[in-house]
């Protein structure tokens, strides 16, 4: 499968930033979608994931403020972020779970980087 993410970039402290990430197959194969961030130095840790059956699970440090969707063909994933905070900057990564095929598993997109300025 491949993975497209789009979206990063330079935001103020307060500002806004929508993160994209498309995947080259169907959603009736894909369990979940989400995203990770990492810095550098530090391990890769949940964002925000979206369940096929509509359930969501966001970090509590973006609580409120981020909000994952997904498209209606179920295969495009969002992530909405609204009161940026410094803290926030770090690579993005897209992900999505597959449940068939030789892509089964835990798939990645490439990083996208995120840079909040105070």
């Amino acid at each position: 499968v491949q993975l497209q993410a789009s979206g990063g970039g330079l935001a103020q402290a307060g500002g806004s930033l929508t993160l994209s990430c498309s995947a080259s197959i169907s959603m009736i194969s894909i369990n979940a979608m989400g995203w990770y961030r990492q810095g550098p130095g530090v391990h890769r840790d949940l964002v925000a994931i979206e369940y096929s059956d509509g359930r969501a699970n966001y970090a509590d440090s973006v609580k409120g403020r981020f909000t994952i969707s997904r498209d209606s063909a179920g295969n495009t994933v969002y992530l909405q972020m609204d009161g940026l905070k410094p803290e926030d900057t770090s690579v993005y990564y897209c992900y999505v779970d597959i449940n068939r095929g030789i892509s089964r598993g835990p798939n990645w997109g490439q990083g996208t980087l995120v840079t909040v300025s105070s």
